[in-house]
């Protein structure tokens, strides 16, 4: 896919848009005062494949707690802030990476000043961030909650910190309807040429947030749009960054297993199921550039999976594991996966 090529931007190294690849991004959900907890859940996103956390300083109590974990990770770390300037300066000086607020909402341009200011000595990104709740009313009563009207938001924001001759900025526009978040986002990439955040806000719990997020946002990065993600769903976290791994990994955006497997249907034999969730957990945080497929049976499996590195056909109380669409050996059913994993990492270590 052509990608669209915008500014970029870094954070703690890591360089955003520009055609750099998609980043993965995530939000605490533990209280930020809770500084090892906080610590803890970050280890977690990490691990989970998270590239970037942003974490909520809703008032003065979370603000003190941002030195301590800034101290205690390396990764690049976001602040949300909302209305009140202060919370903004104190991240800043915190060491945090970028800062999340909306210029428009933190009152005299002598605040956006301070803000901007403080964010260029530092060399600290802002991501203005917009959504379908918190359109000004001006726009709505004008245009409606369309596209135009989440568009004319994030650009005006944006426009208070080029006043301040500040341009190093990220832009997000989100909205729980993947429909609007869609066009929103296909107009402000036409109409600027900052990096953006995408995502379906409040997308909902695991298996449908992940639908709708996966509906919207693929939509967009099938286009080239989009410099980083977030999948928001009401579950922990990790889960966030686990699925916007995943999400990439479909594309061909992002290096790792790819793994495909087949239907059941009455022709399989033995359990394909069982089997297909065994090798998919035994390869998730694998690194190697594979695809892997378990298919389920003998007849058709290689040939329809001939395009996979590594795979598994199964027959009644046995398979092959195949390699490019050749068989390499029988196997008992039940050492299907384990015996596939041996071969994998036999030739990928």
């Amino acid at each position: 896919m052509t990608r669209r090529i915008s500014r970029t931007i870094t954070v703690r190294g890591l360089p955003i848009g520009g055609g750099n690849p998609v980043s993965v991004q995530s939000m605490t959900n533990t209280k930020t005062d809770d500084v090892e907890g906080t610590l803890a859940q970050i280890r977690r996103l990490e691990a989970a494949g998270c590239q970037i956390v942003r974490l909520a300083v809703p008032n003065r109590l979370a603000a003190r707690s941002l030195p301590e974990i800034r101290r205690g990770t390396d990764m690049p770390l976001v602040a949300d802030i909302h209305f009140d300037y202060t919370l903004a300066l104190a991240a800043v000086e915190a060491g945090f990476d970028k800062i999340r607020i909306n210029p428009g909402n933190i009152g005299s341009a002598e605040r956006v000043r301070r803000v901007a200011d403080a964010c260029r000595d530092r060399g600290v990104p802002i991501r203005v961030g917009v959504n379908s709740g918190s359109v000004e009313k001006e726009l709505l009563d004008r245009y409606g909650l369309t596209a135009r009207a989440l568009c004319e938001s994030a650009l005006g924001h944006v426009r208070l910190l080029e006043d301040c001759g500040f341009e190093d900025i990220c832009i997000s526009v989100k909205a729980s309807d993947p429909v609007l978040m869609v066009e929103t986002n296909r107009l402000l990439a036409r109409s600027c040429d900052y990096p953006l955040h995408i995502g379906v806000t409040e997308a909902g719990t695991l298996r449908r947030g992940i639908l709708k997020s996966a509906a919207g946002i693929g939509s967009l990065l099938l286009d080239g749009i989009g410099d980083t993600i977030r999948i928001s769903l009401t579950d922990a976290p990790e889960e966030e960054a686990a699925a916007g791994v995943e999400l990439l990994r479909a594309l061909g955006l992002r290096r790792g297993v790819q793994f495909v497997s087949c239907p059941t249907c009455g022709r399989t034999e033995y359990d394909l199921i069982g089997t297909a969730k065994r090798v998919e957990e035994l390869l998730r945080d694998k690194p190697w550039d594979i695809t892997v497929a378990v298919m389920g049976c003998i007849v058709n499996g290689p040939g329809e999976a001939s395009h996979a590195d590594y795979g598994i056909a199964g027959g009644k109380g046995e398979g092959i594991l195949f390699k490019h669409g050749v068989s390499v050996r029988k196997v008992p059913e039940g050492e299907l996966a384990d015996a596939l994993l041996e071969l994998i990492e036999s030739e990928n270590r």
